[in-house]
């Protein structure tokens, strides 16, 4: 992050000052998890769902913060807690203010472009980002901060020297999130990736959550650039929210940017023929099962907007940096693990599926976590899961009281249904990780190709780090040969 002054916290925040500060301040990065803290730093207090970071403000303090950012009602007893504090109405508002300022700064030499949709943001973000970096200099916001709190501090890192900012903006919350995100970030260029029943637990239904993820289009300006994925129909409809120029992508023939002939070469990546502009060139991609191709064609299109040939852009798809997500691991033994665990919904599991089927060897082994934010539509998808899994794999191991519906699934198919013989099915409850874990380690052997996947709140990825203890020697560096490989995020946070 870029050094954050104590003037522009008074100036743009509205920070009073209390304690003993010098004018000319300024702190390393702005933090918001106490435990992270880094001596220099300003600790802001965020007031969340189900911790208050004024609770830690103490524990920021003997961590070496030079300073708190903290509410004016918690301020108002006095307290003495070892560090200034700035106070101000509610930190979150101000940390909008301050990111808000500090775009506005730097100005119309920086292009920001925001990516949002219901299933893979993150991994748009990176693919574009990776395009990009080929020609620009260009930022990315790390992990998956999108929303009220973490695009702001993202901005924050934004610098002058920075041509392109590619942020992710917003899951499906709230009706006005991405209004707010793009009045802080002021994109030009809108990707939406697009729309499908995650977060229904609090938008209600599927129209709602289009709804919020049309924001952004809305919101970008009358030189600016919609970049919508065409073969979503409710993304394709966005086109009308915009009066900025519009580009489509996918593999439906009336896509602005389209691809066809697309084969699948397992862990070798993807090739397709790329239509454009009355074009066509042939591709091959490194990226891995059923997203490759829309992500590929999202980077693509990010890159002609940016003024970049299409060559160019293929050029930066190239880059083994594009790969962020699924992970092929050695696992015990002589097993290979699929770290898909970053998160779950269910287009992202049915394409983890899909690669599982491409590499099953003698034996494929589908580990699935619950799937989280369905709303009434749970049931349905839980099952849709189990029916693809029980015929992909040849064990099914789930993980959490929602997987036992892919469970359940899973166990009713017969001989007839998979044509052989029908999967072994085994269930754990989420107390039960050292279990599974146990389970795991007893049962692979030699050859076995084994996927993990499942919502984030699991923590999962804890599963495979106790895996990966047994297997002796090897390197979770994805940068090794038997290197990371990108599926897509997807789910709740995505």
């Amino acid at each position: 992050m870029s050094a954050v002054r104590l003037a522009h916290l008074v100036a743009d925040a509205g920070a009073e000052v209390r304690g003993d500060l010098p004018a000319d301040a300024t702190f390393g990065t702005i933090e918001r998890d106490a435990r992270k803290v880094a001596p220099g730093d300003l600790f802001i207090a965020i007031r969340g769902e189900r911790f208050d970071g004024h609770d830690f403000v103490a524990d920021a303090a003997g961590r070496g913060a030079a300073a708190a950012l903290v509410s004016r009602v918690w301020a108002g007893g006095g307290r003495d807690v070892g560090l200034p504090l700035l106070v101000v109405d509610d930190p979150t508002s101000a940390l909008q203010r301050l990111a808000t300022a500090h775009r506005a700064r730097l100005g119309d030499r920086l292009t920001v472009i925001g990516v949002t949709g219901s299933v893979g943001k993150t991994s748009v973000k990176e693919v574009i980002a990776t395009v990009l970096a080929h020609r620009f200099t260009t930022y990315r916001s790390p992990g998956n901060l999108n929303n009220e709190i973490g695009l702001p501090l993202s901005l924050l890192e934004v610098g002058p020297d920075h041509e392109v900012a590619v942020l992710e903006m917003g899951g499906a919350y709230a009706h006005g999130e991405l209004t707010l995100l793009a009045s802080i970030a002021r994109p030009s260029i809108g990707v939406v990736t697009n729309v499908y029943p995650v977060h229904l637990e609090r938008m209600g239904t599927i129209e709602a959550i289009a709804e919020t993820k049309a924001e952004l289009v809305a919101a970008l300006p009358p030189g600016g650039t919609a970049i919508l994925n065409g073969d979503d129909p409710r993304v394709r409809a966005m086109a009308s929210r915009t009066g900025a120029r519009v580009i489509t992508y996918g593999l439906d023939r009336e896509n602005t940017i389209r691809a066809d002939g697309v084969v699948s070469e397992a862990l070798e990546g993807t090739t397709f023929r790329l239509h454009f502009g009355g074009e066509t060139v042939h591709a091959k991609v490194p990226l891995v099962a059923g997203h490759a191709v829309h992500l590929a064609l999202a980077g693509i299109a990010a890159g002609h907007a940016m003024g970049m040939a299409i060559p160019e852009a293929l050029v930066g798809l190239r880059d083994p940096s594009v790969q962020v997500r699924l992970l092929v691991l050695p696992g015990p033994n002589g097993s290979r693990l699929i770290d898909d665990t970053y998160n779950a919904s269910t287009p992202s599991v049915l394409s983890a599926l899909g690669l599982l089927e491409e590499l099953r060897p003698t034996r494929a082994i589908a580990v699935l976590g619950d799937m989280r934010e369905l709303g009434s539509l749970a049931e349905d998808e839980h099952r849709l899961v189990g029916r693809r899994a029980g015929r992909v794999a040849d064990i099914v191991v789930t993980f959490g009281p929602l997987a036992r519906i892919i469970a359940a699934e899973a166990s009713a198919l017969n001989a007839t249904d998979v044509g052989g013989r029908p999967p072994a099915v085994v269930s754990f409850d989420l107390d039960q990780r050292a279990e599974l874990t146990r389970y795991l380690l007893d049962t692979l052997r030699d050859g076995d190709i084994v996927l993990l996947k499942g919502s984030r709140g699991l923590e999962m990825e804890d599963i495979v780090t106790a895996l990966r203890q047994d297997v002796g020697g090897a390197s979770p560096n994805p940068t090794a040969p038997d290197r990371g490989l990108q599926v897509g995020d997807e789910g709740s946070g995505s």
